[in-house]
């Protein structure tokens, strides 16, 4: 479907140059002179970059975009395997498909397939995942939150910087938008 410039918002998902973006924000621009123009920032959905582009007299081509909840089951080598929750389909992707949420994958979790003309372009984790601390340097009495951080292994792999308290087989709960520590669970 087509749209004009003047049904540009925040969060319309477009397709340009044969890429999926949505829209960040937009910007009408009214000059004294000429026509009417929207600055906006564009993230493509597949691999978060961020584009600035300006749209003048012109249609732009919206992308529907599905979203679908997959429940991932198991992995054995690159593939891993996840259950549709509407459907009961089984869905392989390849490890190079997951990108970012690779790193917080655990059995029966549960995360958001954005879907495309029939193919997942990308999953969404949730906002916020619990996880086991499975390796870090021992923490040193008198530690306080404030005093620093050091690195940690969780148990799917991922490493993230917590304060010095946290000891191995804590669980903590991290932001998966930052990927960044946000508390102690």
């Amino acid at each position: 479907m087509q749209a004009g410039i003047n049904d540009i918002k925040n969060g319309l998902s477009i397709e340009l140059e044969g890429e999926v973006y949505y829209v960040v924000s937009y910007e009408n621009v009214k000059p004294g002179k000429g026509s009417a123009f929207v600055r906006t920032r564009l993230r493509n959905i597949k691999t978060g970059a961020v584009l600035e582009r300006t749209f003048r007299n012109e249609k732009i081509e919206t992308a529907d975009i599905d979203k679908k909840t997959l429940q991932y089951m198991y992995s054995s080598g690159n593939i891993y395997e996840f259950m549709d929750h509407d459907t009961y389909e089984h869905i392989s992707l390849h490890k190079d498909q997951l990108g970012e949420v690779g790193n917080y994958l655990k059995e029966n979790l549960e995360v958001i397939a954005l879907v495309y003309k029939d193919k997942i372009i990308t999953l969404e984790p949730p906002m916020f995942m619990d996880l086991k601390i499975i390796e870090t340097e021992p923490g040193i009495r008198g530690d306080t939150s404030k005093s620093g951080n050091k690195p940690a292994k969780t148990e799917t792999g991922l490493i993230v910087s917590v304060p010095l308290f946290i000891n191995e087989g804590d669980v903590v709960r991290i932001d998966t938008r930052t990927k960044g520590y946000a508390g102690r669970v």
